[in-house]
């Protein structure tokens, strides 16, 4: 008997574990991704979705979480990110995964909060980030060419998507692990470029997607802006508007990757801002017309810290109006109105992933969507497409009020719960506020142009590309060559100077003779300095400091783009009449010597000699370093450094880069905003006769209670002693 129920015991035990692994496979299988064309399909549910943009490497560690908080709060599902390629493999097999590129820490903190993720491995990003998201080792690759039917690069573009998705499965991250990860991007934007490629252009992007889809994640891709984005790729929508865009595919759905926010600034133009009223039209529009998948971009923009701007030109604030500002903070009325948008186009889901609409004319410029479900659920979307007037039109027997230019939508076609064109919320106001911190002891350092030949440079016959020689390992190169005059009277007996000519490829050069400035120049192409320079009898020194402000970042085989003094060098003005400089020897110095001592580094400003005192640092030289120390105000405000007192140049807090600054006045034609009256067309254009970027963003996580350590790089000549401190608060 005893064995008998022993053997009933096991039995039962067998029966109970099989079931056990059924189920569990059952789970597994369950938990998958797949898509028709109405909606991406999770666990088996059709799905209207919304996701926001939010960079990990643009904010903190320490700043996520709240930012993942309020995406959730906001009513977004998804968050998307791109992958930054150069940050996570700064040299060829050496990674780097470590604070703000903690991929997985950020992603593990989005699961947490119970959102999904669309992760855009890319590893092309364009993003405005510097080199598109590329290292600069790749393009000296040999063999190299970017973004084609290339093998060097396809070798490399693969071992590194291979080494992301082998790190998200590691980490169960894909959505049939149960992760958050339910949809990935392969390439970005290639359909924009790919013409420019020929027949390579079409092989690379299909090579693509058919490694990416070899991969196995168990989630589908993407392309976005790639109408011929293999099967079963989904080619995806960006822009201001996306209603008119179909996919290559009947039965792929309508996802919109980048539903533009906003858009960044460049040094030198003014601010962009795109309405609520018209962003929640767009998105409106495009659910009216089947799509099941937005993506604002950005929802949280963030900043480039350090040299990670692309460009030329692109300012250090990534703020791009988004819902969630530069500093964290909600905007008003942009985060509140979206909200109610996605509560409104939630509660008519289930008609909405059901039916296709009916569509009936209201009137000239008036239409009813209408979803009717077969299990009763009913939706309608009421529009009203005239920019200037309102309407009252009738449907279902009921009277129903349009504001020009505006969708009402009704989740049971009965009540208007939601418009886009009216505004519940107020408006919030963020103002910089003054702390009480003092910044104190303000010490000076100044680069030693005369002495630019070391055991550091060298030298060469002819102008060198820049990004060849600095790789990147700094915004700066000096070109310096020798001209020897006999004598200066003939010339100052004319009345004038000689004149130099220097051409370069951008983004800005200063020009020395005999160690004293001559001139600058900026522009964010091709660029020519031509002035009036003091020789004097004997040897002179022309020495030519080029600057790269951010490495381009798009267009087709942007990494054959030049940069630093491409020439011609001449010098007019001399009794034997012009001379070309070009083809003399030059030697080449990487970076300033405050870089090679490591001034940015707490520990090693030590290094070099500092000269105290308030005075000097209020003179406005040019190249020179400025050191002083302040304590943390209290309090929780997100913080920022006041610069309108500087010129150009960079930041550091405690060794950690804040980024490029540039006191460059806006200019354009700013004014009302303008959105509604050619359709795809928008403008909101603010901060003419102001500067650019005026406030830097620093992390509180970068501070100590006391004692942190400032250091300022100034290019061309600023005030050090001006900077404040300020705080962000938003009413």
């Amino acid at each position: 008997m005893e064995a008998n129920s022993a053997s009933s015991s096991k039995w039962f035990c067998s029966i109970c574990m099989l079931l056990f692994l059924i189920l569990a496979a059952f789970e597994v299988a369950h938990c998958s991704v797949t898509y028709d064309r109405k909606s991406l399909i999770i666990n088996g549910q059709r799905r209207i979705l919304f996701s926001g943009s939010i960079h990990y490497p643009r904010s903190t560690p320490d700043m996520w979480e709240g930012l993942i908080q309020k995406a959730k709060n906001g009513g977004l599902d998804a968050i998307d990110t791109y992958v930054f390629w150069n940050v996570h493999e700064p040299s060829p097999g050496n990674y780097n995964f470590e604070g703000r590129y903690d991929l997985v820490r950020f992603l593990k903190l989005v699961q947490k909060y119970g959102l999904y993720v669309h992760l855009r491995i890319g590893p092309y990003v364009c993003a405005e980030w510097n080199f598109g998201g590329f290292p600069v080792w790749l393009k000296y690759v040999p063999g190299m060419s970017f973004r084609n039917d290339n093998g060097p690069f396809k070798v490399a573009m693969q071992r590194f998507v291979q080494k992301i998705v082998t790190m998200m499965k590691s980490e169960g991250l894909f959505q049939n692990q149960g992760g958050p990860i339910i949809l990935s991007q392969i390439e970005n934007e290639y359909g924009i470029e790919s013409h420019s490629y020929g027949p390579a252009g079409h092989r690379y992007s299909d090579w693509a997607a058919k490694m990416a889809v070899g991969l196995n994640t168990g989630v589908p891709w993407v392309m976005c802006k790639e109408d011929d984005a293999p099967d079963p790729v989904i080619n995806t929508c960006n822009g201001f508007y996306c209603d008119y865009f179909s996919p290559n595919k009947p039965y792929k759905p309508k996802i919109w990757t980048e539903a533009w926010t906003g858009w960044f600034e460049d040094f030198g133009s003014p601010k962009h801002q795109r309405p609520v009223e018209d962003i929640a039209f767009a998105v409106a529009r495009f659910i009216q017309k089947g799509g099941s998948f937005v993506n604002y971009y950005m929802y949280h923009g963030g900043t480039n810290f350090g040299r990670s701007a692309g460009g030329p030109f692109i300012t250090t604030s990534y703020d791009y109006d988004a819902p969630i500002d530069e500093y964290g903070l909600i905007r008003q009325p942009k985060y509140d109105h979206l909200k109610e948008l996605h509560k409104a186009i939630k509660l008519s889901e289930r008609a909405l992933v059901s039916a296709d609409p009916t569509v009936t004319a209201l009137g000239n410029y008036e239409q009813a969507y209408v979803f009717s479900s077969t299990s009763g659920g009913c939706a309608a979307f009421l529009s009203n497409y005239h920019s200037n007037s309102a309407v009252t039109v009738t449907f279902r027997n009921r009277k129903y009020q349009l504001p020009p230019w505006s969708i009402s939508i009704l989740p049971d076609c009965k009540n208007d719960v939601f418009n886009t064109a009216r505004v519940g919320v107020k408006a919030s106001t963020a103002q910089m506020v003054a702390t009480e911190v003092k910044i104190l002891s303000w010490q000076t350092f100044s680069e030693d142009v005369y002495s630019l030949i070391d055991d550091s440079s060298f030298t060469h016959v002819g102008l060198l590309e820049q990004l060849n020689v600095t790789r990147d390992k700094s915004d700066y190169l000096w070109y310096t060559t020798s001209i020897p005059i006999r004598s200066t009277e003939s010339f100052l007996h004319q009345g004038r100077s000689p004149t130099l000519t220097v051409g370069s490829s951008g983004h800005a050069l200063h020009v020395f003779v005999n160690g004293v400035k001559s001139g600058s120049v900026f522009g964010n192409s091709k660029l020519t300095f031509r002035g009036g320079i003091n020789l004097r009898a004997g040897v002179n020194r022309i020495s030519i400091l080029s600057v790269a402000v951010g490495l381009p970042n798009n267009g087709a085989h942007f990494e054959t783009q030049s940069i630093g003094v491409t020439g011609p060098v001449i010098l007019q003005g001399l009794d034997e009449g012009s001379k070309d400089l070009s083809m003399q020897r030059w030697s080449y110095k990487i970076g300033l010597k405050g870089e090679a001592v490591n001034l940015d580094s707490v520990s090693s400003s030590l290094s070099v000699h500092w000269v105290g005192g308030n005075l000097m640092a209020s003179r406005q030289q040019p190249l020179t370093w400025h050191k002083a120390y302040f304590n943390a105000p209290a309090g929780n405000d997100p913080l920022a450094l006041d610069l309108s007192s500087m010129g150009k140049g960079q930041i550091w807090i405690n060794g950690q880069n804040i980024g490029r600054y540039w006191t460059s006045w806006a200019k354009g034609n700013c004014g009302q905003c303008s959105y509604a009256g050619t359709y795809r067309e928008w403008k909101c254009l603010s901060g003419c006769g102001q500067p650019t970027q005026r406030w830097y963003h620093v992390p509180r996580s970068w501070l100590k209670p006391t004692g942190n350590v400032l250091i300022v790089f100034e290019e061309i000549g600023g005030d050090a002693s001006r900077i404040s401190l300020v705080k962000r608060v938003v009413n």
